[in-house]
C-alpha cells in the first residue's frame, strides 16, 4: 500500500510551472520497484475561478521499500498558452500507480 502526502507547492520561474514535493510512504510489505504520480494541476483565473484541470505524469522515486517514506521534488508544467496574465496555476491532488 502506497500513501501519498499532501503536495507541497512553491512557484516556479513561470505562472505555468510549480515546484511540487510529494512524499511517498510504502505500508505494504514488499518494495515498490516502478511506477508512476499522476498530478492535478488546476488553471485559477484572477477571481480565483477554476478554469481547467490538467493532468501531468512523472516517474515515481522508486525503488521505494518497505516501510519506507521517500519524498522527491517534480516540476510540473502546464502549456503557457493555457495560463494567460493574470491567472496562475496549483497542484491541488496527486495520484500513484505502482508495481
Amino acid at each position: 500500500m502506497l500513501t501519498i502526502g499532501e503536495p507541497r507547492r512553491t512557484p516556479g520561474d513561470a505562472r505555468w510551472c510549480e515546484q511540487v514535493t510529494v512524499s511517498f510512504h510504502n505500508s505494504g510489505e514488499s518494495p515498490v520497484r516502478s511506477g508512476s504520480a499522476t498530478f492535478a494541476t488546476h488553471v485559477i483565473g484572477g477571481l480565483g475561478i477554476d478554469w481547467a484541470t490538467i493532468e501531468s505524469t512523472q516517474p515515481l522515486p522508486a525503488p521505494i521499500a518497505a516501510g519506507a517514506t521517500r519524498s522527491q521534488t517534480y516540476a510540473v508544467c502546464v502549456a503557457s498558452w493555457r495560463v494567460p496574465l493574470g491567472m496562475h496555476i496549483e497542484t491541488r491532488d496527486v495520484t500513484a500507480d505502482w508495481s
